[in-house]
């Protein structure tokens, strides 16, 4: 990488908060891994608040089928989360994983099970030993910490490199509120929820319909504008928790004008973990992202942005640092979406490519090769004259990506 990456920064775990209302702790479950931890488990105060979204798959996990069923509730004590299993199309048996998991926690702390929240990820198909889990939730609780942020992170990594957190704060009322959260996710990513799990904690004095509205339009910039292979995962959720231990008063109205500056700090954090997922790309040696201007809606440039993204043949050029334009024209042009050919612009990084709906007479191909060895590659494309834009995010395809599939399971 060169000296001066942003991904180098990315990479490191950053310092999380201690959030009041909130603490978390992890272990080795032995559930696939063997050598590191694989569990952890989050303890929330009483009242806290709950909002999230789910994966759009019409094949999905029993902790997702639980969690759709629980969130209405908008209430949280807990969550509790393994890697190495998925737990999906399991059955009946991956239900009962899930209730006596549920039934367990609730027990323990006195609380009702539609407030245990559970996340599961991993290799889909087998079945998860509820046993494994449920055995170690008393070590999980009598070792609960509000510092115990990375160990957590790394608990819930399959085939990541490396465990993703991000923070935040803000004021509400002239008091500070503190945003954090962590996130997996390196394989089976694609903007339908984008297998990615994350989540979100913060102390703010928030109801439940406001942190819902808050998390699916949040997610909508963020983790819905990332893709590595445009596969979307059976497990995929982002769970935001609120624990209302902040002093200010609290905001139950979407208008309310106080959300300003706490809605930029929450997107900044999705944000974050989002790109940091897309870096963490199996395989990935590139991180790149896409602009999109001049289309007719911001969802029409979205969707033009993701169908570059996606596109093996531009992921592939750029891992091999070949500035093969022809193949970004082209997946404009299966986006299916209204262009005007003859208004197309294509840039990579300060390079114009194309300009006019045809390729420019001059191009520094030695400087441009050269910009294509970094690891941060940019690309701006626009296909019209209307107001629609967007930013899309994601990494080059290598043998690497290849490799790790092919050897994940077995």
């Amino acid at each position: 990488m060169q000296k001066d990456s942003p991904i180098i920064k990315l990479k490191s775990f950053p310092k999380l908060p201690k959030i009041n209302g909130f603490r978390l702790s992890s272990c080795n479950a032995n559930i696939r891994y063997g050598d590191r931890h694989d569990l952890m488990l989050a303890e929330f105060v009483s009242g806290t608040s709950v909002g999230g979204v789910m994966t759009r798959s019409q094949v999905i996990g029993a902790p997702v089928i639980w969690n759709k069923k629980i969130i209405p509730n908008g209430k949280a004590r807990a969550l509790v989360v393994n890697s190495g299993v998925a737990n999906v199309f399991t059955g009946k048996e991956g239900d009962l994983t899930v209730h006596n998991t549920a039934n367990k926690v609730s027990k323990e702390l006195n609380c009702n099970s539609d407030e245990v929240f559970i996340a599961s990820t991993g290799t889909i198909g087998e079945y998860l030993d509820s046993n494994k889990i449920t055995s170690k939730v008393g070590m999980l609780l009598a070792n609960l910490s509000k510092n115990n942020w990375e160990n957590s992170a790394n608990a819930i990594l399959t085939t990541d490199t490396f465990p993703k957190g991000a923070s935040q704060s803000c004021q509400i009322d002239g008091k500070k509120v503190q945003i954090a959260g962590i996130a997996k996710g390196s394989g089976m990513i694609a903007p339908d929820m984008a297998t990615m799990l994350a989540f979100i904690i913060t102390d703010a004095n928030l109801s439940s319909n406001i942190i819902q509205e808050l998390i699916e339009n949040g997610n909508e910039k963020s983790f819905g504008c990332i893709t590595v292979d445009s596969d979307t995962s059976t497990s995929d959720m982002l769970l935001m928790f609120s624990t209302n231990q902040a002093k200010h008063n609290r905001i139950i109205d979407k208008g309310d004008p106080r959300l300003k500056d706490f809605t930029a700090a929450l997107n900044m954090v999705l944000v974050d973990l989002a790109k940091k997922i897309v870096i963490d790309g199996e395989g990935a040696k590139k991180f790149i992202q896409i602009n999109v201007s001049g289309a007719v809606s911001h969802i029409s440039a979205k969707k033009i942005g993701l169908s570059i993204a996606n596109s093996p043949l531009v992921k592939t050029a750029i891992a091999g640092e070949d500035a093969n334009w022809g193949r970004i024209v082209m997946a404009i042009g299966k986006s299916g979406e209204p262009i005007q050919t003859e208004q197309i612009n294509v840039s990579i990084d300060s390079f114009l490519l194309a300009s006019g709906g045809k390729r420019v007479n001059e191009i520094n191909e030695v400087k441009l090769a050269e910009y294509l060895k970094r690891d941060f590659i940019e690309i701006s494309v626009r296909v019209g004259d209307k107001n629609g834009e967007s930013t899309v995010w994601t990494c080059d395809l290598t043998h690497d990506y290849i490799s790790i599939n092919a050897d994940y399971r077995t």
